[in-house]
């Protein structure tokens, strides 16, 4: 009683059919694919996107403190002058 059997289903397509004929049922799976296939698009596209921004951007990582940094080791000390 609780599950709905083969018969049930069956019987809830016919009238589905039956309200909005097979013309509209069929166009609005088509629609649904299309917005499918779009999200699935701009989602690559972010993802790309993404990746090529993380490329774009040198490593950065953290020192140790009192450890010289590539930055900071190629250029001459500076001096101070009061």
């Amino acid at each position: 009683m609780g599950s709905l059997s083969i018969w049930h289903w069956l019987i809830v397509i016919l009238v589905l059919l039956l309200l909005f004929g097979s013309g509209k049922v069929s166009h609005l799976m088509g629609d649904f694919a299309k917005g499918i296939k779009s999200f699935k698009k701009n989602m690559a596209e972010d993802e790309d996107a993404s990746m090529a921004n993380d490329k774009d951007k040198p490593a950065e990582r953290l020192s140790a403190p009192g450890e010289a940094t590539s930055a900071t080791a190629s250029r001459p000390a500076e001096t101070v002058r009061n």
